[in-house]
C-alpha cells in the first residue's frame, strides 16, 4: 500500500493525531480545526492523511493565519499533482472557502491536463476574478493555469510583474495551494509569495542530507518550511493496524 503522507516529523499521522512542531512540542488545536477534524470521518489511510495535512497545514492556532501554501518535490520523478488536487477538492468541499489551485510549476504538462478541464468561454459570474483566467473545477474550486499569472516569463524564468500577478490571484480566496516545480531557484523565488513550502520527499530515494541542504537553504532565502511529506511509502502492515500506530 503506498501513502504520501507524514508531515513535519515524517511520521504516520491518523484522523485526529494533535499535530506536531518540528521541535516536538505540541501544536493546540484551535476550535475551527476540531470541527474540520470531525466534519468528514476519513475512509482510508490516504483520506486520513489528506485531512490531517489540511489540518496541520491550515488550521493550527498557534502557527498564525496560513492562507497560501507551496508543494515542491525534491525529486523531479514525484508525482505531486494528485496530492494538490486532492488536498484542494477536500478544503473546498467543506463549502466554506473559495480555493485556488495554482499551477507554478512550468511543467510540460499542464495542471488542467491532469484535472481534465477545458478552459471556460466566458468569465464566470461565481468566480472570485471576474475573469477568464480563472478556471472552475469544483463548487467553491478554481485553477489558475500558468499562464493567467506568469505571461511574460517562459518555461525557466518569471519577471516581477508575473509574482505580483500572482500574488493578487492569490488575495481572490480563502486558500490557495499551489503545484511547484522541484525544488530550483525558480520554485524558491514562487515560494517568497507564499506563507511557507512543504517539501515532498520521495521513499528510498531522497537523500536526507540532500533535504538537510534544502531546508538550510530555504531558511537561507527567509523561505519557511511547513513540513515534509513522504511520497511513495511502501507500508508493510494491514492498513487496520497502520491506523493503530
Amino acid at each position: 500500500m503506498s501513502t504520501f503522507g507524514e508531515l513535519l516529523r515524517v511520521m504516520p499521522l491518523p484522523a485526529r493525531t494533535v499535530p506536531f512542531a518540528a521541535d516536538g512540542a505540541v501544536i493546540p488545536i484551535c476550535d475551527e480545526a476540531k470541527a474540520h477534524a470531525a466534519l468528514q470521518p476519513a475512509v482510508s489511510v490516504r483520506d486520513e492523511q489528506i485531512h490531517a495535512l489540511i489540518q496541520q497545514l491550515f488550521f493550527q492556532h498557534d502557527a498564525g493565519l496560513v492562507r497560501n501554501v507551496g508543494f515542491a518535490p525534491v525529486e523531479a520523478s514525484a508525482q505531486t499533482a494528485p496530492m494538490c488536487i486532492d488536498l484542494a477538492k477536500v478544503l473546498a468541499g467543506e463549502g466554506k472557502y473559495d480555493v485556488g489551485l495554482i499551477d507554478a510549476s512550468a511543467d510540460a504538462m499542464p495542471l488542467q491536463e491532469h484535472l481534465r478541464v477545458e478552459a471556460p468561454e466566458h468569465s464566470l459570474d461565481d468566480s472570485p476574478h471576474d475573469s477568464k483566467d480563472i478556471w472552475p473545477v469544483a463548487s467553491r474550486l478554481w485553477l489558475v493555469p500558468w499562464q493567467s499569472w506568469a505571461r511574460g516569463a517562459g518555461l525557466h524564468s518569471i519577471t516581477d510583474q508575473d509574482l505580483e500577478r500572482l500574488r493578487d490571484f492569490m488575495k481572490g480566496f480563502d486558500f490557495c495551494i499551489l503545484y511547484c516545480a522541484p525544488v530550483s531557484w525558480l520554485t524558491a523565488r514562487i515560494a517568497q509569495s507564499c506563507d511557507g513550502l512543504v517539501l515532498i520527499l520521495t521513499a528510498n530515494k531522497t537523500r536526507r542530507l540532500v533535504a538537510a541542504q534544502i531546508k538550510e537553504q530555504l531558511a537561507k532565502a527567509h523561505i519557511p518550511l511547513l513540513g515534509t511529506v513522504l511520497a511513495e511509502r511502501r507500508l508493510p502492515v494491514p492498513q487496520g493496524l497502520y491506523r493503530k500506530l
